[in-house]
């Protein structure tokens, strides 16, 4: 990825509520609100949320505002959401074609 491109995506992530991040650490994401970043993708999250899916099923913990090296982020997602395969699109709004929104949490 160029560095505009960086900047444009994460700019459009500040404006979010929550944002979605994956860590290097396995099967670890964080949520929360992004407050900043820098060049480098070095984060800043408030109200920082960690989830864990281990073998034991999923644990989360709240961490507060933290901030999280560039080098240790897979993704970051803004919304989830779910592509709509054909057999689904029986009473499907013209609008939504593309998108939906998923109910559940991760």
């Amino acid at each position: 990825m160029s560095q505009p491109t960086i900047s444009r995506t994460l700019s459009k992530a500040i404006l979010k509520p929550e944002v979605r991040i994956k860590l290097k650490i396995w099967n670890t994401y964080l949520t929360g609100k992004l407050v900043r970043f820098d060049n480098y993708m070095n984060l800043v999250v408030k109200d920082a949320k960690e989830i864990y899916f281990g073998r034991g099923g999923k644990r989360s913990k709240d961490l507060g505002t933290v901030m999280i090296r560039g080098a240790s982020i897979i993704f970051i997602g803004q919304d989830r959401e779910k592509i709509i395969l054909s057999s689904e699109m029986e009473d499907v709004d013209e609008e939504k074609l593309m998108h939906r929104q998923e109910i559940d949490d991760f």
